[in-house]
């Protein structure tokens, strides 16, 4: 089922066509920069370039803020950027600034801040007009071209701001100047504990479960209402809490809470977000339904997902989780892969209509006409998938509650499982295998004939941060799915790679990122690549989502050159974002003038924040080293954590992947396995797989070979206590297992049934949730 894009993803700017326009973005190396490089309007990138031209002709700036797949940031350039009349405003009275969000998050960021804080809500494209000093005067989103529905169009906001400018300069200046005084102010959270209130850690995870089941949907699954979107750092939390209601041996409120998470995920897996045909999800849903999507798929969301899928599986051991998380991973392998390695950013909501249209529409890629299926289907087969998969005649996107301002889904269809399997084999009499076969040969030829028409633009940037989600994703499922769960096959025939191939896939994103994305004599990481690293530099979420990954990849590889790594940039992150004094981390390092000042973000959105990631790295990496530099990683966790625990007791549903950190401060003995023999036996594998298969989010994996002396030297310097443990396994044994719990090391086995004995059995208890 290969389903390559054809064409490279950005418009090759400057590549020989014939265009009316032209500007500097022509230059840039982002996608999303290309997009714009011949509109009328005479953008900058940012720069000193463009500050110097505001300062001297004494102009303010337009900052337009998006990034290539979004939907709305394609509308407005059509209806504004690529206008005329609306060029000319901009190019007399304004200096335009065009940033791509991903590839410069530190500058959306502080914008992002101000629009969210001076009109209760953001989004892209984010339009903010500043001062020639970079200070904001007025922000907002997405402007319509003319004024409607009671909202100002982009030309009369235009034309206010410069009158505004013309004859209010000064006021304007000082309203900037104490606009960023007051952000950075509120943005500079510090700490002088170095450890967390007492019952804060103890609570975190509690508090915030109790905030999101209060916004359950009980019957259409998610934490709220339309428009819907994943947010996996929820589930993350409502897992965590089932846990430790399950330690505490509360049975049914721990059911509950289990129930929720996985009631969401299959609600979103049967869902038109998810993408029956091809693998992954799109961006949200507009409805409640999770019908009707916006139909961008990020890398980002892929890979948290992957990880929500796999962990909710080892929990129920429910087939369909390990499909979904298999369905996503496939995906990313088969149409999101640089040919080195990286996984590309996204792909968009828009594409051409296969009728040879030029107009893009949204979702032209993935909807359905009840004809077309039938056509490539054949009659009775399309019959199965229709009743299966809610296929209508008149199509089915008008029976969910959604907005459709362009009329672009009238009479198609976005596939979503309105009924169970056991609804589609009761009506057509076949039994649950020959109906599961047939639904997934169906989905096989659909994706054979939809890979015929023009696909999505894709995003074709590596974005370190990202693909340290994706590291985390493809090394656990490659020990996780190790054993296939019966009937997986039935779910999406061809599944693409053996979870085996898994390992050699995360491998290779970091292997990427390693030697395309990291200058190693220097030690620094930039943010992207895109035919060679980005100007900008890489940011807090790089660093901490990378590590994470990477600690995940060790796990699951054994390998300790990763392991080494990620010390190596432990120490960088350190050193460029560390608030020595107040504790926690800052977004960015210092040195950019332009950037006003320096966030400490806790927010865990669409994207976890860096510094819960963070948070949870460092305690990791206490637990895997001895001595003064555990006790250090310790020190720098509890420190991060006492500086939101106030962000904690006000608003803990803001925050779910940090209230998961502080559960992990919190649990007074993580367990601890310690595989140790040749790793190249059998033995040693089946050993870390077992190892693999209980969820349990505070336990750490360790794999050493005494035998190589990589590790042998590795492990001298880091914890000399794991190495002597491993030394001393029984000398006929190719491989053992010690399990380490509750201030006690059980003894050691030599054998998978055995380890998985132990493992059930030592599931420690906590005090009452």
């Amino acid at each position: 089922m290969a389903d390559k894009h054809s064409a490279s993803s950005a418009t090759a700017a400057g590549s020989g066509d014939k265009h009316k326009h032209s500007n500097r973005l022509l230059h840039e190396n982002s996608p999303y920069l290309l997009q714009h490089a011949h509109n009328p309007v005479d953008w900058y990138p940012w720069g000193e370039e463009a500050f110097a031209k505001a300062k001297a002709e004494d102009k303010p700036i337009f900052l337009s803020v998006g990034y290539s797949t979004c939907h709305w940031c394609h509308v407005m350039e059509v209806e504004s950027f690529e206008s005329e009349e609306v060029a000319k405003l901009l190019n007399d009275w304004f200096v335009s600034i065009k940033v791509d969000r991903e590839e410069r998050p530190d500058v959306d960021k502080i914008y992002m801040t101000f629009v969210q804080a001076s009109q209760g809500g953001g989004g892209w494209p984010m339009s903010v007009f500043l001062t020639p000093e970079l200070k904001p005067i007025v922000g907002g989103t997405y402007f319509p071209p003319e004024d409607n529905y009671g909202r100002p169009g982009f030309k009369t906001v235009l034309r206010r701001v410069k009158e505004n400018w013309d004859s209010r300069k000064a006021v304007l200046r000082n309203a900037g100047d104490n606009v960023i005084q007051q952000l950075a102010e509120a943005m500079a959270a510090c700490a002088t504990s170095l450890q967390v209130s007492g019952g804060v850690a103890e609570q975190a995870v509690q508090l915030c479960a109790s905030q999101l089941m209060k916004g359950f949907d009980a019957k259409l699954g998610g934490f709220g209402s339309a428009p819907k979107f994943p947010r996996p750092v929820e589930l993350n939390l409502m897992l965590r809490y089932y846990k430790r209601l399950d330690q505490a041996g509360k049975a049914s409120l721990s059911k509950k809470a289990l129930e929720m998470a996985s009631f969401n995920l299959q609600c979103m897996a049967r869902g038109g977000m998810h993408d029956h045909v091809g693998g992954g999800f799109h961006r949200y849903s507009v409805d409640d339904y999770w019908h009707v999507p916006h139909f961008e798929k990020m890398l980002y969301d892929q890979a948290q997902l992957a990880n929500a899928y796999l962990d909710v599986y080892l929990v129920t051991r429910d087939t369909m989780h390990a499909c979904v998380a298999r369905d996503i991973l496939d995906y990313l392998n088969r149409d999101m892969t640089h040919p080195e390695g990286g996984i590309f950013s996204a792909e968009d909501a828009d594409s051409l209509e296969p009728s040879g249209s030029s107009k893009k529409k949204e979702g032209a890629f993935y909807v359905w006409t009840a004809k077309e299926i039938e056509d490539v289907l054949g009659k009775d087969r399309a019959q199965i998938f229709a009743a299966h998969y809610y296929v209508r005649e008149q199509g089915n996107c008008n029976l969910s509650r959604m907005s459709d301002p362009h009329n672009e889904f009238l009479g198609k269809n976005v596939l979503i499982e309105r009924q169970s399997l056991a609804d589609t084999v009761a009506k057509f009499g076949k039994t649950v295998e020959e109906t599961a076969d047939l639904l997934g040969q169906c989905r096989e030829l659909l994706h054979a004939h939809r890979s015929k028409r023009p696909r999505p633009h894709l995003d074709d940037k590596v974005i370190v941060a990202w693909n340290g989600l994706a590291i985390s994703a493809y090394s656990r499922a490659s020990r996780f799915l190790r054993a296939e769960p019966e009937g997986l096959k039935h779910y999406f025939p061809d599944m693409g790679c053996d979870p085996k191939d898994y390992l050699i896939v995360a491998e290779r994103i970091a292997k990427f990122v390693k030697d395309k994305i990291y200058n190693a004599s220097a030690k620094r990481l930039q943010r992207s690549y895109r035919k060679s690293p980005s100007q900008a530099p890489g940011f807090l979420d790089d660093y901490a989502f990378l590590i994470a990954g990477l600690l995940d990849l060790y796990e699951a590889s054994g390998d300790t050159k990763w392991l080494a790594w990620v010390f190596e940039l432990q120490e960088v992150q350190d050193h460029l974002f560390l608030d020595k004094e107040g504790g926690g981390y800052f977004s960015t390092a210092e040195g950019d003038s332009s950037i006003l000042f320096r966030m400490k973000e806790d927010y865990d959105g669409a994207e976890p924040s860096g510094n819960s990631v963070a948070a949870i790295n460092l305690l990791r990496l206490a637990s895997i080293c001895h001595g003064e530099e555990g006790k250090l990683f310790l020190e720098r966790a509890q420190h991060l954590l006492a500086v939101f625990e106030g962000k904690v007791k006000e608003l803990a549903m803001a925050v779910p992947l940090m209230c998961c950190a502080y559960d992990v401060l919190a649990v007074p003995s993580k367990r601890q396995i310690l595989v140790a023999g040749a790793k190249t036996s059998g033995e040693f594998d089946a050993l870390v797989t077992t190892s693999h298969l209980f969820f349990d989010p505070d336990s750490t994996i360790i794999q050493i070979d005494p035998e190589l002396p990589s590790d042998v030297e590795f492990w001298q310097a880091k914890n000399p206590m794991l190495l002597a443990m491993a030394q001393g396994k029984a000398p006929k044994s190719k491989a053992v297992a010690f399990v380490c719990q509750d201030f006690k090391c059980y003894a050691p086995v030599s054998d998978a049934a055995a380890l998985e004995r132990l493992l059930n059995k030592n599931k420690s208890k906590v005090a009452a949730v």
